[in-house]
């Protein structure tokens, strides 16, 4: 008979645990030696959970891992803190076998758990506290953003609804238009719901402002600013996201670091001696991915190399993917400057370029 966890001993053994988060809850697989040994639900608190490992496992080397979300990395840091090995992994990077899409907590931290024994797990690049709270002020932004975005399409919607403007109607929907539209309303309710929306569109447009003054301040103590903000199609906020998220890029030891981090990084498949590159993972940083499609759109209009780049590539594979191989192109330069000290300067030797 197999002993229980309380009978095993785990000295000078390993451990591999998979962790699945949830707001309240930690469901917990451990595996040791190729066998899951035990399974538990416990609350969220990172604290609690680090002792359990401790006690479970006295004397082994345990390693941990669980997906990036919402709950950050105060568990990374409190399992490190007492000599737990933790990973924080992509889920988009985590392996799904076909006939097993089955998706249950139990199941997650099995999968996790397994895949970590087996070395089959990379954990992703986990921020120092001092820059997790500096990306804070320009993901907040964003988010605010959306918001007020999504405010103003429910206006329009409503406009729309009762006959005050057309479905195609491509005007902005600015704070005069607004009132504009307002003046021909055809009740007092349409009004009431119309303002409603528009007072949290203002408020929200408030915050903004207090967020990108904080940013400004932040920009000015920046050292990386000056690099960022020298690359064609980058602008205040667009500086702030890439040196909040990449900082001077020096912990990248290579551009395919790089690339694979903004999730840049084409997908491969081989059959036989054919290798076959795909769209790109959609892994890594979406919000470093996203904001580099945007200033790559920008950047070929004011470098001519990167136009040039661009024109040769769009005829034969889109242009969708040929802005992607100049986003891979344009942070590589930007990463390049970083390493000679530099400003951003055309015509920095180019390494191959896959195209996604």
């Amino acid at each position: 008979m197999k002993k229980n966890t309380k009978e095993r001993s785990y000295v000078g053994k390993e451990v591999f645990v998979g962790i699945d988060v949830h707001k309240k809850t930690y469901t917990v697989v451990a595996r040791f030696e190729e066998e899951v040994v035990k399974k538990w639900t416990t609350a969220a608190s990172p604290q609690a959970l680090t002792q359990q490992l401790l006690k479970y496992f006295a004397g082994a080397t345990i390693y941990t891992a669980y997906e990036a979300g919402f709950s950050g990395f105060v568990l990374h840091r409190d399992l490190e803190a007492h000599g737990i090995q933790n990973i924080v992994v992509n889920a988009a990077g985590i392996e799904v076998a076909v006939n097993n899409r089955v998706k249950t907590d139990k199941r997650d931290a099995l999968k996790l758990s397994t895949l970590l024994e087996a070395k089959r797990l990379k954990g992703i690049r986990i921020p120092s506290e001092e820059e997790e709270a500096h990306r804070l002020l320009s993901r907040t932004r964003k988010q605010l953003v959306e918001d007020s975005t999504a405010a103003k399409n429910k206006i329009r919607m409503k406009f729309h609804q009762f006959g005050l403007i057309d479905a195609d109607d491509t005007r902005e929907m600015t704070h005069t238009f607004v009132k504009e539209l307002l003046a021909d309303a055809s009740s007092k309710e349409l009004t009431i719901a119309i303002n409603a929306y528009w007072n949290v569109w203002k408020s929200l447009d408030e915050e903004i402002k207090k967020i990108e003054k904080e940013l400004k301040q932040q920009a000015k103590e920046d050292p990386n600013e000056k690099t960022y903000r020298s690359a064609p199609g980058v602008g205040p906020q667009s500086a702030r996201v890439l040196s909040n998220e990449l900082g001077n890029m020096s912990q990248f030891k290579n551009e395919r670091q790089l690339f694979s981090y903004t999730g840049l990084t084409p997908s491969e498949y081989s059959s036989g001696e054919m290798i076959h590159r795909g769209h790109i993972t959609h892994q890594g940083n979406a919000q470093v991915r996203s904001i580099l499609i945007q200033i790559a759109w920008r950047a070929i209009e004011k470098d001519q190399a990167l136009a040039q780049f661009f024109n040769r590539l769009f005829p034969r594979t889109g242009k969708k993917k040929a802005i992607v191989a100049v986003a891979r192109k344009l942070i590589g330069r930007i990463r390049a400057a970083f390493q000679k000290g530099e400003e951003y300067q055309l015509g920095y030797p180019d390494t191959p370029l896959q195209i996604s």
